[in-house]
């Protein structure tokens, strides 16, 4: 079992930056393939952000690639979400999710990922 905390979000202008936090529980989070996805209101669907392998390989959506950085602290069980340049479109609950050696390739999807976090709010303001 996995438990998922999410921190770092908050209100921030367009063009500014912020780095979102998610801190996992259990021993084998180096194991994990772990990601980022958003959920912008109302009704829309959680969509993939970014996601990064046990191994450290990285994957990211298009909308968001060369601004957003993925990263890992296996000492830490922490991922993080280095956001730049961030715009409007980029207001959403952020979710982190985790996956047990699940290969890069299939990462971008959502139902491959049995362990959630309760998500942080973004909010850009223009």
């Amino acid at each position: 079992q996995v438990q998922l905390v999410e921190s770092g979000g908050g209100l921030v202008q367009a063009g500014g930056s912020l780095r979102l936090s998610c801190a996992a529980s259990g021993r084998t989070f180096d194991t994990y393939t772990m990601a980022w996805f958003r959920q912008a209101p109302p009704g829309k669907e959680r969509e993939f952000v970014a996601a990064i392998s046990w191994i450290g390989s990285t994957s990211y959506a298009d909308a968001v690639k060369d601004r957003f950085t993925i990263a890992r602290d296996d000492g830490r069980n922490t991922v993080y979400l280095q956001m730049n340049s961030l715009n409007t479109e980029d207001t959403a609950v952020y979710y982190c999710a985790a996956s047990s050696q699940l290969p890069i390739v299939r990462s971008r999807s959502r139902t491959r990922y049995p362990y959630w976090g309760q998500g942080t709010q973004l909010t850009v303001s223009s």
